[in-house]
């Protein structure tokens, strides 16, 4: 049982990793559609990839969107509308004229003909509730038929025979400038004013129902391909009407109703291509970021973002697969970019395309774009912590879309006439979305515990609470530090490592002095050494403390565990040879490992650097009459020893990359001790 305990426990993070990769494939297969995928890739006005092909059923040519788009503005055009006559209404009006007329005529000059300006009024009226009166028809082009409802009669005519209100004083002016009754234009146009009233409107309800017959009327589908029937040949260009067909097939395959057993072979096949892809992004990090391989928190953070961008492309696609290139799957890239390198976040990127693959249309046309688009977002931002660099590696992305998009266009349909203007948008909309990834980046660092160079960069400010206590209650180690920031970034530049980090690392490195710092010589102004009184022995002890100490104050302020390792392998496995050899004179027979500091040794070109730059600027220190030759050798005397004591053997460097960091120091201590002229007094 215990031997079983033992072997669980060692392996518990390669158990972790592959529990990890199995809940990754289930969740990424459960947001996959589950029909078959149809097996052939094809694009309008390109050749056929494929063997012949021939109808393996029958199955129905469906119509385009376009056709059934255009049938259906045919069938909304030809439906003759429907409208309610109200009769009561008219009668009303009638009503009204025989009350009011006499009330509006009563001037002398009206007085002898006032029936038969009645009667011709009463002519007029009826005329204009022949076909009735409508309030607006400016919907409804000229000449176009229409029904006119009078209870249970329907007439035909047309929509010039209705009146609308702004037409009746035209009608009165008509009828009345060459009849003998000329001068009661105003009056009749006053009375009728008052007294007409619209009794006619529109009958949505009706006309809708008729529309909507019409519309259902209209086939999805024109003909039949017959199985055997040949559809394409193999290099034929896929024309409109061929591209119709396969889409018609391939609507076919995935409209089939699928068994149990069916439905089972589809999921297990996209288990196996799942968890193939997602096997070898762990492979790669095994292989080449073993640091990040053994934090299961940063295996983790990594899974976390695909199935992230997974589930937000799954659902842009079932609501509507156009707006698949609104999901800024760029973040992706630069997130794993901004925590770990460029190289791990364009391998997570195309692992990411390769699974979206499975669920996104024109399959090849969204890979090409979105790998390119990573591309181009791994090699422009290469400093994430300013603002600009972020803005214009965003112009380039939308840049790069918009001229892929534009390139497929023309090979598609051979012509600029028809662009989708609303793709270019959501490329736009995709290149803003993309800045959401600094907010993005400070709430990972928050959520997983990981740090990034934003949060590097913050560090790097002298006037943080923990470097102004640094400076106040050890100013010569606050002064070391320092130099050594600035000698370390000029050699991390210099070899392409990661220059923020190292310098972070630098400041911070002997942050452990403060807890006694009259201990170390750099802060022993009065020039009183304390070491003086103590053995050798004891003030080893004391010089191998500021390791410990330091680790414990940069946790209790929350340091980032890539900057603690700097503290702890700043000195790696070296000896404290001032005190060893102090001690060897009064015994011979002295343990060198009590002089020895705990280490871990440096990991990294970063922690490599730091070791080379800390030791050679101590030591610079009690360099009396420095010269340029002096400097070199005293350079090239201390890197040797510490690579003659194997402190660089599990740090990635190579020995040309420490070549270049030893002449980076040369130059910048022989700039720091360089001789200047004696001035006169």
């Amino acid at each position: 049982m215990n031997d079983i305990l033992n072997k669980f426990y060692k392996n518990q993070g390669s158990l972790y990793k592959i529990l990890l990769c199995i809940v990754s494939t289930i969740l990424i297969v459960y947001l996959f559609p589950k029909s078959g995928k149809f097996q052939f890739d094809f694009q309008q006005n390109k050749p056929w990839q494929y063997d012949n092909l021939y109808a393996p059923v029958d199955f129905a040519i469906l119509k385009s969107e376009d056709q059934l788009e255009q049938e259906r503005s045919e069938a909304e055009n030809n439906i003759i509308p429907y409208f309610i006559y109200d009769q009561d209404i008219a009668n009303e009006s009638k009503a009204a004229y025989e009350n009011q007329f006499a009330s509006v005529f009563t001037d002398s000059i009206f007085r002898d003909r006032q029936k038969e300006l009645k009667s011709f009024g009463s002519k007029i009226l009826e005329d204009i509730y022949k076909y009735g009166v409508i309030s607006d028809i400016a919907s409804f082009e000229d000449g176009r038929k229409v029904y006119l409802r009078r209870g249970n009669e329907i007439e035909e005519t047309s929509i010039e025979n209705l009146n609308t209100t702004d037409e009746i004083t035209i009608l009165i002016n008509r009828r009345l400038v060459n009849s003998p009754y000329v001068q009661s234009v105003n009056r009749f146009k006053e009375l009728f004013f008052d007294v007409v009233q619209p009794n006619v409107v529109y009958d949505e309800k009706l006309t809708n129902k008729e529309l909507n017959a019409e519309l259902s009327k209209i086939a999805p589908t024109k003909g039949v391909v017959n199985k055997g029937s040949r559809i394409v040949a193999k290099g034929e260009i896929v024309e409109q009407n061929t591209y119709q067909i396969l889409k018609s097939l391939q609507a076919e395959y995935e409209s089939q109703s699928w068994t149990a057993s069916k439905y089972n072979w589809v999921v297990f096949g996209y288990v196996l291509l799942v968890s193939v892809a997602l096997t070898m992004l762990l492979l790669f990090i095994r292989n080449y970021r073993e640091a990040v391989f053994e934090n299961n928190t940063k295996v983790t953070f990594i899974f976390f973002n695909i199935i992230l961008m997974v589930l937000l492309t799954t659902i842009i696609v079932k609501y509507d697969a156009n707006y698949v290139y609104v999901v800024p799957l760029c973040i992706l890239p630069l997130v794993i970019k901004a925590f770990f390198d460029a190289r791990l976040g364009m391998f997570t990127h195309v692992i990411s395309i390769l699974l979206l693959g499975f669920i996104v249309p024109n399959t090849s046309e969204y890979m090409f774009l979105q790998v390119i688009a990573g591309i181009v977002t791994i090699l422009t931002v290469s400093e994430l912590y300013k603002r600009a660099n972020l803005f214009i590696s965003v112009g380039q992305i939308t840049f790069i879309y918009i001229l892929g998009y534009f390139a497929f266009h023309i090979i598609h349909e051979g012509t600029i006439d028809n662009l989708e203007w609303e793709t270019f948008s959501m490329f736009i909309i995709t290149g803003l979305a993309t800045l959401f990834v600094q907010p993005l980046i400070y709430a990972y660092e928050k959520i997983f515990g990981l740090v990034s160079d934003l949060s590097l960069l913050e560090l790097t400010d002298t006037n943080s609470k923990l470097l102004k206590d640094l400076a106040n209650k050890a100013p010569g180690t606050f002064h070391h530090s320092l130099n050594v920031a600035n000698l370390a970034e000029a050699a991390a530049n210099e070899i392409g490592a990661n220059s923020m980090l190292t310098r972070v690392g630098a400041l911070y490195h002997d942050i452990g002095k403060m807890a006694n710092p009259t201990d170390f010589t750099e802060n022993q102004s009065t020039g009183i050494n304390t070491h003086e009184d103590l053995s050798p022995y004891e003030s080893a002890s004391i010089i191998i403390d500021h390791v410990i100490n330091g680790i414990e104050i940069a946790r209790k302020n929350n340091l980032p565990d890539r900057v603690i390792d700097f503290i702890r392998t700043h000195h790696g496995t070296s000896t404290v040879y001032y005190f060893y050899k102090k001690a060897q004179e009064q015994d011979e027979d002295v343990n060198i490992e009590d002089f020895r500091y705990p280490g871990p040794l440096p990991f990294s070109k970063e922690t490599a650097i730091l070791m080379m730059a800390d030791s050679v600027e101590a030591a610079s220190k009690s360099l009396k009459n420095p010269t340029s030759v002096l400097i070199d050798s005293f350079v090239e005397k201390i890197v040797n020893k510490q690579m003659d004591d194997n402190q660089f053997l599990n740090a990635n460097i190579t020995f040309k990359e420490i070549q270049v960091i030893k002449k980076v120091l040369k130059s910048k201590l022989n700039n720091i001790y360089h001789l200047r002229i004696e001035y006169p007094e």
